[in-house]
């Protein structure tokens, strides 16, 4: 299956004529004249950008994906390539709707007409996994209903086997390959789409993002109805907007451009530091923004999470870079595992000083994030950095968030806007604030615990467990002077009642 799938890949590629794109290389031009000859009878008379489009489309879902991205990465792809891959953000051709009519009424076991008072069989937007039609439930409520396409898991478990194998000769046939974790980073974005072929998960990543937001002024996130969801099909509240994609629109409904820039920063920087939990599929097409300026997000398959431990380096990551403490970049990095325990600190430092340093003091549209990040993957070859695959997601995120600020407003600067968020963020971690709520998260536990020490500390006793403890607190306490009894006697109890919470531990 894997031999057909990657014959069906070359010849959608040579049907469309994209080889254009690898033999615009000097060292394969050569080869022009004899691809040519032998493909002459192709008719090419679309522009290249359609031509990719369609090939993309052709493929399925990974490579739709894929060319999703390619869209919001107009510093890196041509204008007219860009302007038509943004079509794959929502206008994907769409199946059938008998085969969305059939597929809803097999989830629900009865006609459509008992599910829904209306049902508009024409869907509102197509993406690479499922479709979107409106309808409205017998109470009164406009809804969208989302309906998986038909044998898609079978396309996407090929492309990913097909994936699987590239890992391999990856890791077998380049120096970087074992460094590089392929196989770790293709299973965990297969583990996402995986996510995103069944919709009761992505009814509850809704739901849970929708809770996280639930009184936020920046992000409006659509209710969800548990009665009408099924693992291929999800229904939610109807959400109304301007795509955010629409400038023109947008400044005609009087949004302020500027300031919806800086609340988007906000917004992705509180899901990944406050929350750990963040969209990660921000093209375009899954944004819309209310008139108002509130944004909307849509299409809820794809989601990060991050541990206590990754926000905390991450966010010491980024806050070092904003305040150009090459040092602390360099310290978090080694601290965090990310390099090995023997380098040279100063040498990172210094490297990573020579990547960010130009960048600074310049706005959104005089920088590329893309050209930064493969600057620092250089970089970091030298000194052995491994990747990391639980953070793969929110790289391709922030390439998608940059994709994204410029074109919505290429003045920003994404620098004053961060800082700020993640200052006070950090001083919520590590001050006052993060001790108070750390006892109050552990008082249940201490509180369960306090009781049971006597019994345990008599357990532990018994067990021998204390001996050579004694010994040496016994032969500490004839030592001290008389008028230091007392404090002898306070810290032995101390150093017993420790042990006898240890012991628990350990058990």
């Amino acid at each position: 299956m894997k031999l057909f799938r990657l014959i069906r890949i070359l010849t959608v590629g040579l049907r469309f004529g994209l080889e254009e794109f690898f033999l615009g290389h000097e060292r394969v031009r050569p080869l022009r004249w004899l691809v040519r000859a032998t493909l002459f009878w192709r008719p090419l008379s679309e522009p290249r950008g359609v031509r990719l489009r369609r090939a993309l489309e052709a493929l399925g879902p990974i490579f739709v994906k894929f060319g999703q991205m390619l869209s919001t990465r107009r510093d890196l792809v041509p204008l007219d390539i860009a302007d038509e891959l943004a079509q794959l953000q929502d206008q994907v051709p769409p199946f059938p709707s008998s085969q969305a009519i059939a597929a809803l009424e097999a989830a629900y076991r009865k006609p459509l007409a008992e599910v829904f008072a209306e049902f508009e069989a024409t869907p509102v937007a197509s993406a690479s996994v499922a479709q979107v039609h409106f309808a409205r439930l017998h109470d009164g409520t406009a809804v969208a209903v989302k309906v998986l396409r038909p044998g898609i898991a079978p396309v996407i478990a090929h492309d990913v086997s097909l994936l699987y194998a590239a890992a391999g000769l990856i890791e077998k046939l380049f120096a970087d390959g074992k460094r590089l974790r392929p196989r770790e980073v293709i299973a965990e974005f297969e583990k996402h789409l995986e996510d995103e072929l069944d919709q009761m998960r992505e009814t509850a990543n809704c739901s849970q993002l929708r809770r996280n937001f639930r009184d936020s002024s920046l992000l409006a996130v659509p209710g969800v109805y548990w009665d009408y969801c099924d693992k291929n099909v999800m229904v939610m509240d109807r959400m109304d907007g301007i795509p955010i994609s629409q400038i023109g629109r947008l400044r005609e409904a009087g949004v302020d451009i500027p300031r919806l820039a800086a609340a988007g920063v906000e917004i992705f920087f509180t899901q990944v530091f406050r929350d750990g939990f963040f969209h990660a599929d921000m093209h375009p097409g899954n944004i819309l923004v209310k008139p108002d300026g509130q944004y909307v997000a849509l299409d809820f398959g794809i989601m990060g999470t991050l541990t206590e431990v990754d926000k905390q380096y991450l966010a010491r990551n980024f806050l070092a870079f904003f305040r150009r403490d090459y040092k602390g970049v360099a310290l978090a990095h080694l601290e965090s595992g990310w390099v090995p325990a023997d380098t040279r600190i100063d040498e990172l430092e210094a490297a990573v000083r020579a990547v960010c340093e130009p960048v600074f003091d310049r706005p959104l549209k005089d920088i590329s994030f893309g050209r930064v990040l493969l600057q620092l993957f250089q970089a970091s070859r030298r000194f052995n950095v491994e990747i990391q695959p639980q953070l793969v997601l929110l790289q391709k995120t922030l390439l998608n968030i940059e994709g994204l600020g410029r074109q919505l407003y290429p003045e920003l600067d994404l620098w004053k806007t961060a800082k700020p968020f993640l200052e006070r963020w950090m001083s919520e971690q590590m001050g006052w604030r993060a001790l108070v709520a750390n006892l109050q998260a552990e008082a249940p536990k201490w509180a369960a615990l306090l009781p049971q020490l006597p019994r345990l500390t008599h357990h532990a006793l018994n067990e021998n467990r204390l001996a050579q403890l004694e010994a040496g607190l016994t032969r500490m306490l004839r030592q001290q002077h008389t008028r230091n009894r007392w404090l002898g006697v306070i810290a032995a109890l101390l150093a017993i009642t420790t042990a006898a919470v240890l012991t628990l531990a350990i058990k």
